[in-house]
């Protein structure tokens, strides 16, 4: 294929966008030492700012080379629906009557485990919450989890080992725990309708080798952090200091149920989402401040991604449809660090004769790659938008987190390639 030079100038943009993530502490460092623009070098040290910045620049050089009507028709075929999901889901999820409900499972949960109860609470953290991203979607189970994570584990005197390594196989299992079924994973949703894959396929092709990964990973962490957990002291949450009313984490609930169920019709789930914003302010006092800065923040990261990604598909198709079902396993691994899993399975879902192998291989590499990097999958910045305030700097080092993901990737990779 001969690519145009938009293509070309979105490829470039791409990778130089890949290259700004890897160098948020650079603009940090830039604020705190030229203080008379501190504003602009903060806003780009904020890492979801970074693909929505690019993507900006990508549509004025449209702009100027193709003319207005073209630019406006290419964001206009542009599907926005997943920022838009992510971003509700994130909100709902991360209010207290929600984290409430979340604590009450994994504590009484973590009483029935013969471990120290820090150690279990930790471990189910890590194991149960993933998995149940498969049936509340993984981007809510990431808000859930990162959540718990930064207000009982991660508070001051928490080494950095014990930071990466948490966030490293947090990122892993919420990519491949969610897929036991066929709609809550991106890049598994991508492809599920056109090849037919349903939850009886999902469980027995995919889920239960996740499950054994999932709780692998989170038992090895555990163990890993062990003398670290037993040390530390969590802090209680608003959530067990001012509990909530049944009723309204009912209520809660359903509208995290109804976002779910609409979640391919944005004016459903956008209307509920504005009806939850109204019960939320009726009912101050029960809810902690709503995450809606960061929730819009990670919007602006994944629309921003939706729009350079759709200038990538002229050499990123041709890399998939060279490789053979062997290889295309261990290359969708390595290209979901550098682009959206979902992504990549939906260019596979494009071509038709694809081979059953070459199927299960597609979807096994992009959702075990998917906690390399914060744009490996659609959840990751939402982690990051929780988390990052609790590392150096206010910032997650690109490098620290492809290190410490690195080794619950590789127990994701025996599990779907020798199970």
């Amino acid at each position: 294929m001969n690519p145009s030079t938009i293509q070309i100038i979105g490829a470039a943009l791409f990778a130089i966008a890949l290259i700004h993530t890897f160098s948020t502490k650079f603009f940090e460092r830039l604020a705190r030492s030229r203080p008379q623009h501190a504003g602009i070098w903060h806003l780009l040290g904020e890492v979801e700012v970074v693909f929505g910045f690019w993507a900006m620049v990508l549509m004025l050089a449209m702009f100027f080379l193709q003319g207005k009507d073209v630019a406006t028709a290419y964001i206009d075929s542009r599907n926005f629906t997943e920022p838009l999901f992510v971003f509700a889901i994130m909100v709902i999820a991360g209010t207290r009557p929600i984290l409430q409900l979340a604590n009450w499972l994994v504590e009484a949960l973590a009483r029935l485990i013969p471990l120290q109860t820090k150690l279990a609470h930790y471990f189910l953290v890590l194991a149960l919450v993933p998995l149940l991203g498969s049936f509340i979607t993984e981007p809510a189970a990431m808000t859930l989890a990162a959540l718990v994570l930064r207000d009982r584990y991660l508070g001051a005197g928490v080494s950095n080992r014990f930071k990466y390594a948490t966030l490293g196989v947090l990122f892993v299992n919420i990519s491949i725990g969610g897929t036991l079924t066929p709609f809550a994973a991106p890049p598994v949703l991508m492809v599920a309708a056109t090849w037919n894959w349903d939850i009886a396929f999902m469980i027995t092709t995919f889920g239960w080798k996740a499950a054994v990964a999932v709780v692998f990973n989170a038992v090895a962490v555990t163990t890993l952090l062990r003398k670290e957990l037993l040390g530390l002291q969590p802090s209680s949450t608003g959530a067990t200091t001012h509990p909530v009313p049944l009723a309204l984490i009912a209520v809660h609930l359903l509208f995290m149920v109804g976002v779910v169920v609409f979640a391919h019709h944005p004016a459903v789930f956008m209307g509920l989402f504005l009806f939850f914003l109204g019960v939320a302010h009726a009912y101050e006092r029960h809810q902690d401040k709503l995450i809606l800065r960061e929730g819009l923040l990670v919007a602006f990261f994944l629309a921003g991604l939706v729009v350079l990604g759709g200038q990538q598909q002229w050499w990123l198709q041709p890399v998939l449809l060279s490789m053979n079902a062997d290889a295309v396993y261990f290359g969708a691994t390595a290209l979901t660090a550098v682009t959206d899993n979902a992504a990549l399975t939906y260019l596979g879902s494009l071509v038709e004769g694809l081979s059953d192998e070459f199927k299960y291989a597609l979807v096994a590499g992009a959702v075990t790659g998917g906690g390399l990097t914060i744009i490996a999958n659609a959840p990751n910045p939402a982690g990051i938008a929780i988390l990052r305030d609790k590392f150096d700097d206010g910032a997650v080092h690109p490098l620290g987190l492809l290190a410490a993901a690195l080794p619950p990737t590789l127990v994701a990779m025996l599990a779907f390639k020798l199970l």
